[in-house]
């Protein structure tokens, strides 16, 4: 994780000290752990032990690799810690809540609907504990054999890393840092109290007013479930909408079903300060400018969730001739082999798609490259990603701009939720899904689905893609029904419609003439 943190006492980065916290830190950075002697040379040093560090290294020691790993922070890194763990607890919990409001459309009668949040927050962090123990130093060490070291890895030679005091010697290594909250430079910031996603699950108390600078993913799941848990939220952005990566009409549906949920948009804004009312829990004045004009909101709590950045510095990258941006990250070739031929890079720290399931396969793909002289392509992967809103939004291969960008002469089908019979009687018709394809041949070049269980539906996209599998194909594929997957099918069928070229219609009405006679 970040390499810039001071990590002289975890728990003070963990509250509150409850016994679930207790519990995850006993897993993830026990205090009485004590670092192994070095065993000689080892096939694989891996620094950071999020997703990728963890699946490198438990990967490698499975396959009869020598490594060791080294964690400055917790185990389990962003993902577990502070990020798709605790943030889709909470959104299951937001949901649950919206659910109950829309009870009586239904016909569930369920009276007033409060949210106890202190005990959402709770079952938060007994759920993650209770995850905490597949990323545990104690299995790592004992059930998969690896050397679990607990403090800042340095690199200090052509094959050296240092790590409290001690030298590990190394074949091949392999840096798995991670990314951190990006700060944005606005006067006052600094000094004034703000949350990131490395603090926001701390909260025990819900803040009344919550401002969130940033209206990318994290920010808007965040700020969704805060307005639904009862607090007056305002989105902040520079942009004149939403979720910027992904296509302006997907990302207009989100920004629609937040607006009903009672989020406040201040976009196409320029931040000018923040000011500060004290310290900790003291509310925050934003002064902005939107349309030439000076306003400022006042908030109890402000979440700055305007990106990531890669954690870079400490790691001694100079000394061995790894090549990086601080914006960036590490410099890697397409077998993700850094500018040092022994050294290799996975995850956020070394790449724009900043995604669990993305620094899993490039994890598997450098084990295959580092340990047994593979050329596998980190372009030659797929991926899909989603952002877990109400609805959701999922996207996999190429957006519509990539294509026109490329010259590339495509098709796109487009079939809207508000005729899927199962959308209709679970009440959440708004979405759609967008295939394209390749005008000639119906190869799928890329889908973008918004609507409820996106982020399940694109799966079947991706296997599709991955296998090869047209559009016109999926068309033939038994869907049960009623599902919201039928959307997928039926977009197949509107491919197959395309085929029937008036020549095509022609002969058919001629044969079903002939068979009236």
């Amino acid at each position: 994780m970040d390499a810039d943190k001071d990590t002289s006492n975890w728990a003070d980065f963990l509250a509150p000290l409850d016994e679930y916290n207790s519990a995850l830190l006993d897993h993830v950075h026990p205090r009485d752990w004590v670092d192994p002697e070095p065993d000689g040379r080892y096939n694989l040093v891996v620094i950071g032990a999020g997703a990728g560090g963890l699946v490198t290294a438990a990967g490698a020691a499975g396959v009869g690799a020598k490594v060791a790993l080294i964690e400055s922070h917790l185990l389990g890194g962003d993902c577990l810690n502070i990020g798709c763990v605790p943030s889709k607890a909470m959104i299951s919990a937001a949901r649950v809540a919206h659910t109950a409001r829309r009870a009586g459309d239904f016909g569930v009668n369920t009276g007033e609907v409060s949210v106890d949040f202190g005990k959402v927050m709770e079952r938060l962090r007994r759920l993650r504990a209770g995850i905490a123990p597949v990323d545990s130093a104690e299995r790592f060490s004992e059930e998969l054999g690896v050397d679990v070291f607990l403090g800042r890895g340095t690199f200090t030679g052509k094959d050296t890393v240092e790590v409290n005091g001690q030298t590990l010697k190394f074949a091949k290594a392999v840096i798995a840092t991670g990314g951190s909250a990006a700060i944005p430079d606005i006067e006052g910031l600094a000094d004034a109290p703000y949350l990131t996603n490395a603090s926001v699950f701390n909260l025990t108390e819900l803040p009344p007013r919550l401002a969130v600078l940033g209206a990318g993913p994290i920010g808007m799941e965040l700020a969704q479930c805060f307005q639904r848990f009862g607090s007056a939220v305002s989105v902040f952005s520079r942009r004149d909408g939403i979720l910027p990566k992904e296509d302006r009409d997907a990302a207009q549906v989100v920004e629609d079903s937040m607006r009903r949920d009672g989020v406040n948009f201040i976009l196409n804004t320029t931040y000018k300060r923040v000011d500060s009312h004290g310290g900790e829990n003291q509310p925050v004045t934003i002064t902005y400018e939107q349309a030439g004009e000076e306003k400022q909101l006042t908030v109890d709590a402000l979440l700055v969730a305007a990106g990531r950045k890669p954690n870079v510095h400490g790691l001694g990258l100079e000394k061995v001739g790894v090549e990086y941006d601080e914006r960036s990250g590490i410099q890697v070739n397409d077998n993700l082999r850094t500018t040092n031929p022994k050294i290799f890079a996975v995850g956020d720290v070394a790449t724009r798609y900043q995604f669990t399931h993305m620094a899993d396969f490039m994890a598997r793909l450098v084990i295959r490259n580092s340990l047994f002289f593979g050329r596998d392509k980190f372009s030659d992967l797929l991926i899909p990603w989603a952002t877990y809103t109400d609805p959701e939004v999922a996207h996999v291969g190429l957006y519509e701009t990539d294509l026109q960008q490329q010259g590339i002469d495509y098709s796109t089908f487009h079939k809207s939720f508000d005729h899927l019979d199962r959308a209709i009687l679970e009440g959440e018709t708004e979405g759609f899904i967008k295939v394209h394809t390749e005008k000639k041949s119906g190869k799928i070049l890329g889908a973008t689905i918004v609507g409820p269980h996106a982020g399940d539906l694109i799966s079947e996209i991706s296997v599709a893609m991955k296998a090869g599998m047209g559009l016109g194909s999926i068309a033939s594929v038994i869907h049960p029904y009623p599902t919201l997957a039928e959307v997928i099918r039926q977009s197949g069928d509107l491919y197959n419609r395309t085929r029937l070229t008036p020549t095509v219609q022609k002969v058919f009405n001629q044969l079903t003439a002939l068979q009236r006679r």
